[in-house]
């Protein structure tokens, strides 16, 4: 029939041929079904692009095409939406092949820059983790791995565990202040502000702040990562006082 003819080998709708005036226009592609999973990644893509004030129950479903009230099904609120967030992004900061108790001053600083990196990709999300306890796995495997890298190096077992939470405290907020930071200087201009410091700093009156003004770039040297390792290499020799005790 001449109807078989605007279509190619295989029953495929030739896309030269004009649509036929009285047939439905064919509708875009199904979405695929709503999940946990779904809503989890979409709240991801709105805190990366707008930050941890964007991801409202409302914007999520905009993102996925639907109502907000479709989304309940799957989870129960805003809190767990972003407790499910924390968690997978967790999954993306990776761990030492294996515990060397010899070398767990280094491990522990690997772990702690690999976190801060992984959580300061994700602007604000450490207002998540910051005032809450680990429950996920992603988050468990963690804790367990440098609890367990602690405890193997003579670390007693209650300094350990406040030290959990202590690098918890400092990786919350180096990478939430880098994120801030990186808000702020958005336009890319983070060498003009620095100099901009520097300069202010060396000329304050040298009677009052004689030690700020004079060591002005002393105190703006050295970049985010550096810093950060600095606090926790001296949280760590600190940690080390008590092995033996």
């Amino acid at each position: 029939m001449l109807g078989t003819r605007a279509q190619k080998a295989g029953g495929s709708v030739d896309s030269a041929m004009p649509e036929i005036p009285w047939h439905k226009a064919s509708k875009a592609e199904a979405r695929q079904p709503l999940s946990q999973a779904a809503i989890v990644d979409a709240g991801i893509r709105i805190l990366d692009a707008e930050g941890l004030a964007g991801v409202t129950m409302r914007r999520v479903a905009q993102e996925l095409g639907t109502g907000p009230a479709s989304l309940y099904a799957h989870v129960a609120n805003k809190d767990e939406l972003c407790d499910l967030m924390l968690e997978q992004i967790a999954g993306e900061i990776p761990l030492p092949e294996r515990p060397e108790p010899e070398r767990w001053k280094d491990q522990v600083l690997e772990v702690c820059l690999a976190a801060q990196q992984v959580f300061a990709s994700h602007r604000d999300i450490t207002l998540v983790s910051l005032g809450s306890i680990p429950m996920g796995a992603n988050q468990l495997r963690i804790a367990e791995y440098l609890f367990g890298l602690m405890l193997a190096a003579g670390v007693p077992e209650q300094v350990a565990a406040w030290a959990l939470d202590g690098l918890g405290q400092l990786i919350d907020a180096d990478a939430y202040e880098g994120a801030r930071y990186a808000e702020r200087l958005a336009g890319g201009a983070s060498e003009e502000y620095l100099e901009q410091v520097t300069e202010y700093y060396a000329n304050l009156p040298a009677d009052r702040y004689p030690r700020l003004s004079r060591l002005a770039e002393t105190l703006v040297t050295g970049g985010g990562d550096q810093r950060f390792a600095f606090k926790v290499a001296v949280f760590l020799r600190g940690l080390e006082s008590y092995i033996g005790t």
